[in-house]
């Protein structure tokens, strides 16, 4: 069997002005496909297994249009060279946005299908906080997505739709999706699977996926910070038996509808200031404070300076702020040197609605891996460690910590830009305080700009009725 493997995979705000570009993405071709640890489960047994182009950004602001066609034409040019193919498995995310484009995920998926054609079985995984539409399930024959939020499941799920893949081509029984849509949007942060009543809702779905007649069962939440008509959490479900993936798809819709109301915060979360005033009161270590509103893996730009200005307004000491992205501050430090000692201009370096904080500091380490846009450097200020990167990326993992010389176990408060905390920082969280802060992701979701998302949605829209309506991919129409 010869089934074709690559994809696009990253998650962008509509409300950053930060377009992401080629070198944002890190692109997987052909054998260094097959080669990654990423894809390492692709070793099934009478499969030609065919790497194409799979390319994977942090999340961020909408991708330009020149360098989604560049991806786009290269994965279309490989799967017309590997054909002919009996699948297609697509590993993506889901809330891709190309600037001036709707529905980025249906326009790949859709020239996909066009190449391989009707005959050719796809499947594709996904991230629970993409957003899906009638054009993308139109597409597929195969659906699965994470069911954990911090994503803990994320090669489980790729082998759950690619494990259902190559057992439709084995079994030459062809299944079928269906879906529903539910008008509510709530962020990652309010649906965490670790806290009720996510946790629930997702624990259900294995029970329903063990149905006669299912084979994988979703429920997306969806990605509140795209202003696009796609924008909605939904119900998608795999299964060989029509009405048994409508019962299955209309109660899982109306579960997450029912609890709309319940979906809340999982730490301690409240404004900035709120949340300083625990941390200088707090007699245990170390607090690890989320800045939520700018939050990389959630779309932020990840160059906002507002919580290090409110820590040296309090005179505050020991804190370790990782990271805030500043390329030329990071030049900045690499021209001085270690051990320098320089004036820097902080923050507000990729989008101009924040305001920078003006400091002298000390160089205390340069990492540099090669590119410069990798480089890191770690200054002190104030009685403060701050991490500067010159590319946009996250710090939630000890490793991130261990390359530049850093414990986060050993300061009094550490500061990331995040929502919920990554698996590897909640264990040593004490305690896990969330900040509602400024940026292209923040938590105000009822007052974000929305001038295109369908309405009614919940919570932007409250008085009005929902009752499920399911949707058959129109491969599963015949």
């Amino acid at each position: 069997m010869r089934i074709a493997v690559g994809g696009i995979h990253t998650e962008c705000s509509t409300y950053s002005p930060v377009l992401m570009t080629v070198e944002d993405f890190r692109v997987l071709r052909g054998g260094d496909l097959l080669a990654s640890d990423y894809f390492g489960f692709l070793k099934a047994d009478g499969v030609e297994h065919l790497p194409l182009l799979h390319a994977r950004a942090v999340p961020g602001g909408p991708i330009s249009r020149v360098a989604y066609a560049a991806f786009k034409t290269e994965f279309l040019d490989r799967l017309k060279a590997a054909l002919p193919l009996e699948g297609l498995y697509l590993a993506m995310h889901g809330a891709m946005n190309v600037e001036a484009m709707d529905d980025a995920e249906g326009d790949w998926i859709a020239a996909a299908r066009s190449v391989v054609g009707p005959d050719c079985v796809i499947a594709a995984s996904y991230d629970l906080h993409g957003n899906v539409s009638q054009r993308i399930v139109d597409q597929l024959d195969i659906f699965a997505a994470y069911r954990t939020a911090p994503h803990i499941d994320v090669r489980e799920t790729m082998v759950r739709a690619w494990s259902l893949l190559v057992d439709t081509l084995r079994s030459g029984t062809r299944p079928g999706v269906a879906w529903a849509p539910v008008p509510v949007l709530w962020p990652g942060e309010r649906t965490s699977s670790e806290d009720e009543p996510a946790r629930r809702l997702y624990k259900a779905l294995s029970a329903i996926d063990q149905r006669e007649g299912i084979l994988d069962a979703n429920l997306m939440i969806g990605y509140v910070w795209a202003d696009e008509p796609r924008a909605t959490a939904c119900a998608v479900v795999t299964a060989t038996d029509k009405q048994a993936a409508v019962t299955a798809a209309e109660e899982i819709a109306l579960s997450y509808w029912n609890a709309r109301d319940h979906f809340v915060f999982g730490p301690v979360t409240g404004p900035l200031d709120a949340m300083l005033d625990i941390v200088v009161n707090a007699s245990t270590a170390p607090v690890i404070l989320a800045d939520s509103g700018d939050n990389p893996t959630g779309g932020g730009v990840g160059d906002r300076a507002d919580v290090l200005r409110a820590l040296l307004a309090r005179g505050f000491e020991g804190a370790l702020v990782a990271g805030i992205t500043d390329p030329p501050a990071v030049a900045a430090c690499f021209a001085a040197g270690k051990g320098a000692r320089i004036g820097l201009r902080i923050g507000a370096a990729l989008d101009v609605s924040s305001s920078p904080v003006k400091i002298e500091a000390e160089v205390l380490f340069l990492d540099d891996p090669g590119p410069a846009a990798e480089r890191q450097a770690v200054i002190s200020t104030a009685g403060m460690t701050v991490v500067l990167a010159a590319r946009r990326r996250p710090y939630h993992n000890i490793a991130d910590f261990e390359r530049l010389g850093l414990d986060p176990k050993s300061v009094r408060v550490l500061v990331v830009k995040s929502g919920y905390l990554s698996p590897e920082l909640a264990p040593i969280a004490n305690p896990n305080l969330m900040a509602l802060t400024g940026g292209v992701v923040n938590q105000d979701i009822e007052g974000l700009v929305s001038n295109r998302r369908a309405r009614p949605i919940f919570p932007f829209d409250r008085n009005f009725e929902y009752e499920p309506h399911v949707r058959l991919s129109a491969r599963w129409q015949d």
